[in-house]
C-alpha cells in the first residue's frame, strides 16, 4: 500500500496540472488516465486490506469465545480443587493461547496506526480509510479490553502455608498467601506494573434465617504489603505473576481496629450479641494498572469467597459456609446466596 501510494502521489504531483486547458493534449489525457488507474488500484487495495482486517477480527472474536469457555472450565476446576477434588489447574496452555491472541490483536493495532499515517499523507473522495478505520479501531479496542480483563486471574486462592489446612478458611492474625497471574505475557518493560489488593472491596453475603445481625459484618484490614510489582516468573514460560506470600488479616469494626471487645476481633457489644463469623464471606480484589503499546487499562480480579475465623472451634462451620456457597454459585461477587436455617 505504501509503495502504491508513493507512486500515485509522485505521478499526481508531476503530471496533474489543474487550471491549465490541456484537454486537447493527447499525452496529457493519457497521463490523467494512467493517474486515474493508479488511484483506482490504490482504492481497491485499501478496500482489500480493510476487508482482510475485518475478517481477522471476526476470527479473533470466535477464538476469544472459545478461550472464554476454556477459562470458565479452568475456574470450575480450580473451585473444585479448593473443595478437595483432584483436578488439573495448569495455566500454561491458557497462557500460551491468550498471549498468541494478544500478539495478533496488538499487531492489528499497529497496522491500523500505519493505515492512519497513510491516510494523512494521501486521501481522496470516498476514501475507505476515512469511513472504516474508526469502526475497526473501536472493534479492536473492545476485543483487546475484553481479552486483557479476562486474562487477569487468581492463580492461587487465599490459603495458609500449612499444607494440611484447607484453602479459603483463614485465621485472624495468621499469615496467608494469594497469587494473581496475567495470562497475556505482553508488557512494557519501561512501565512498572503494580498490583494492589483490597479486602472486601465487594463482599458477598449469606442470608440467614433469622436475618443477619443488625450490626452487619466485620471487616478486615490486610497488614504487611498490599501492593507488589508484577514480575516474570522463574522462567519465561511462567508469565507475569504477583505473589503475596505473607499477608495478615486483622479484624475491625465501627469502634476501630483492635482485638477483643467492641469493634475488635471478637467485636460485638453485649447488647448486640456475638457475630456469626463463620457466615461472613470475604473477598480479596487484585487491581493492576496495565500499559502496553500505548494502551492503558485497569484490570481487576477477585478471589473466591473465604472465611476468617478466630479459633479452631469455628473451622467446621466456616468450611460449611464455603461448601454451601460454592455449591450454589460460581460468581464471587454474588450479593446474596440463600442458606437454610442452621440447626442446633
Amino acid at each position: 500500500l505504501e509503495d502504491l501510494q508513493d507512486t500515485f502521489d509522485f505521478c499526481y504531483k508531476v503530471h496533474y496540472q489543474p487550471g491549465e486547458d490541456r484537454n486537447k493534449d493527447p499525452q496529457y489525457t493519457r497521463q490523467l488516465q494512467a493517474l486515474q488507474a493508479k488511484l483506482q488500484n490504490l482504492d481497491r487495495q485499501r478496500r482489500e486490506v480493510l476487508a482482510q482486517m475485518q475478517q481477522l477480527l471476526g476470527r479473533s472474536e470466535t477464538l476469544q469465545e472459545l478461550l472464554q469457555q476454556e477459562l470458565g472450565g479452568w475456574r470450575e476446576r480450580q473451585q473444585r480443587l479448593c473443595l478437595g477434588a483432584s483436578t488439573d489447574t495448569n495455566l500454561r496452555p491458557l497462557e500460551t493461547w491468550f498471549t498468541e491472541l494478544g500478539q495478533g490483536l496488538f499487531q492489528l493495532r499497529q497496522l491500523l496506526r500505519a493505515l492512519n499515517d497513510l491516510r494523512e499523507k494521501v486521501t481522496y473522495e470516498r476514501d475507505p480509510l476515512v469511513a472504516e478505520t474508526p469502526l475497526l479501531e473501536q472493534r479492536l479496542q473492545e476485543q483487546l479490553t475484553h481479552l486483557l480483563k479476562s486474562a487477569f486471574v487468581v492463580e492461587q486462592q487465599p490459603s495458609t502455608p500449612n499444607a494440611g489446612k484447607r484453602p479459603l478458611v483463614l485465621r485472624t492474625a495468621s499469615k496467608f498467601s494469594a497469587r494473581a497471574r496475567l495470562l497475556v505475557r505482553l508488557h512494557d518493560r519501561n512501565h512498572r506494573m503494580e498490583a494492589k489488593i483490597h479486602i472486601d472491596r465487594w463482599g458477598p453475603r449469606l442470608e440467614t434465617t433469622p436475618p443477619a445481625h443488625p450490626r452487619g459484618f466485620r471487616r478486615f484490614n490486610i497488614l504487611t504489603s498490599s501492593s507488589k510489582t508484577l514480575l516474570a516468573g522463574d522462567s519465561p514460560q511462567e508469565g507475569l505473576v504477583c505473589d503475596f506470600q505473607y499477608l495478615v488479616g486483622v479484624g475491625w469494626g465501627p469502634g476501630g481496629a483492635g482485638g477483643p471487645g467492641p469493634g475488635g476481633d471478637h467485636g460485638a457489644t453485649p447488647s448486640q450479641g456475638p457475630l456469626v463469623v463463620t457466615e461472613e464471606l470475604h473477598l480479596i480484589t487484585f487491581t493492576l494498572a496495565y500499559a502496553y503499546c500505548g494502551l492503558e487499562l485497569e484490570l481487576e480480579t477477585t478471589t473466591l469467597p473465604f472465611v476468617i475465623i478466630s479459633n479452631n472451634n469455628q473451622f467446621s462451620s466456616a468450611w460449611a459456609s464455603i461448601l454451601w456457597f460454592n455449591m450454589l454459585s460460581s460468581d464471587p461477587k454474588v450479593s446474596e446466596t440463600p442458606r437454610p436455617c442452621a440447626t442446633p
